[in-house]
């Protein structure tokens, strides 16, 4: 097998078998047609606040970002799924599959700040588990037509619903929720907030003008105490914004020093983050575990269920997929499926899932229901290269 050359797809060869070489973007672009997904260019300078506001920790840190003449923060493409969403509403067309291929930029622990990545984004499709099943079902495919076998991949499979189910179900106040969900899909970071919830969470320190209201849970006066402490010390208050925003953070923590750990229901979460097994097998161990932590999570387990035999339906086999609980993917768009295909090194060639909120965020009219995912053609190529 050949590799993927260095610089932008226009130029790499990559052949698709013995008998016949393609160029790259040719490769991908027949094969996002045969997939039903319209091709679609964006921009590589793109506005920086949508992935400073939406993207997440984990790839904000990475971004190129620089400045126009006007002052607008601008940044390298350090990724698609956020520009074609742009793109798409800036149409404003109907239900649409986008496929896209070309150069990201973004900083990388290893390997070139400038790589290829290629996709498919499912907006506006009504039916979300077929959706959902056709993303998953069609990374596969693509993944294999561009050389590289099923049996030297796994998918592993998560869902921030069925976690978030979990945390409503066990009761856990409202700021250890929101630490837990951002730690979500990583285990040290899910380790190290549990760890830190099994401990007492000390008073905040605070004046008594602001101490009273966030004692007492009163956000309206706790603003409003907040921004005259700011106006006596002389700080801007952006129009309120900064205010709020200290104010939910206190909340928060006062919240949190309210509430004394409760080692049950910290054990049954632990439990619930260990699960993993085959995706056949997830909803009975989902409905286990409810059982023994003696909670209710039915409507999540049955629309894990549902989405098990909607992949069935598009000949993905739910015995070959590892459903892992603990398993989300760091990109705070995020609001459902989410999943990687794998080699056996661990080296993620590909990773997806759903984004609801993602386009009402970027100024869509009504809700519009996402989900996609990309390849990375660089580890794909050196995957396919090793497979003999």
């Amino acid at each position: 097998m050949g590799v993927l050359r260095d610089g932008d797809a226009h130029h790499g060869n990559y052949p698709m078998n013995a008998h016949r070489s393609f160029t790259a973007r040719a490769d991908i672009e027949t094969i996002l047609a045969g997939l039903g997904a319209a091709r679609i260019d964006v921009p590589v300078l793109q506005p920086a606040d949508p992935f400073l506001d939406m993207a997440g920790e984990e790839l904000r840190r990475r971004i190129f970002v620089t400045q126009s003449e006007t002052g607008e923060a601008l940044c390298l493409r350090p990724e698609f799924t956020i520009p074609v969403c742009m793109a798409h509403l800036a149409a404003q067309s109907g239900p649409a599959r986008h496929g896209y291929v070309g150069t990201v930029f973004r900083q990388r622990r290893a390997g070139s700040s400038e790589f290829l990545q290629a996709g498919i984004e499912d907006i506006g499709a009504a039916d979300t588990l077929d959706a959902d099943a056709r993303s998953v079902a069609d990374a596969a495919t693509m993944i294999g037509r561009l050389g590289v076998p099923e049996g030297a991949v796994e998918t592993v499979l998560g869902d921030q619903t069925v976690f978030d189910a979990v945390l409503a179900a066990l009761g856990l106040p409202a700021g250890w929720r929101l630490a837990l969900a951002h730690a979500f899909g990583s285990d040290a970071a899910l380790a190290a907030t549990l760890d830190r919830l099994s401990r007492p969470a000390p008073m905040p320190e605070m004046p008594a003008a602001i101490a009273d209201p966030a004692r007492a849970g009163d956000r309206a006066a706790l603003e409003a105490a907040i921004a005259g402490e700011m106006r006596a010390a002389s700080l801007p208050d952006a129009g309120g914004r900064a205010a709020t925003d200290i104010a939910g953070r206190l909340l928060a923590k006062v919240e949190a020093a309210q509430h004394l750990p409760d080692p049950a229901r910290l054990d049954a979460l632990r439990a619930f983050l260990a699960i993993s097994a085959p995706l056949a097998a997830a909803p009975d161990a989902l409905a286990q575990w409810q059982s023994d932590a003696g909670v209710d999570i039915s409507d999540a387990v049955a629309a894990l269920s549902a989405r098990t035999d909607a992949l069935a339906a598009r000949g993905r086999d739910p015995q070959a997929i590892t459903y892992r609980s603990s398993f989300g993917r760091r990109l705070d768009y995020y609001t459902g499926l989410v999943f990687e295909v794998r080699a056996r090194d661990g080296t993620v060639l590909e990773g997806g899932g759903r984004y609801d909120r993602l386009l009402p965020l970027l100024g869509a009219e009504a809700p519009t229901p996402g989900v996609g995912f990309s390849v990375w053609l660089d580890r794909v190529a050196r995957a396919a290269g090793g497979v003999s």
